[in-house]
């Protein structure tokens, strides 16, 4: 990888949590870049959507829908 390339790819990093290293980061970076080489080595498109929210990828398996309607009280206890 071009040292220009590895200088971009370090940009997009942004660290949530915890204080790294410059070798780990490194490494990630490394591993990341590795994997979108093989991507697009296999023909496969680049991810373009952004990722989810912690909110909306885990809201969804909290519960069922909410039902509504004539007995839906006394089933709810089942």
């Amino acid at each position: 990888m071009p040292v220009d390339a590895a200088v971009s790819a370090a940009a997009d990093v942004r660290v949530v949590s915890g204080e790294p290293s410059p070798e780990e980061l490194a490494a990630v970076i490394a591993v990341l870049q590795r994997q979108a080489d093989e991507a697009a080595a296999n023909g496969r498109p680049e991810v373009t959507v952004s990722p989810r929210s912690g909110w909306e990828a885990s809201a969804r398996g909290l519960r069922r829908p909410l039902e509504h309607g004539v007995g839906v009280w006394p089933r709810s206890l089942r």
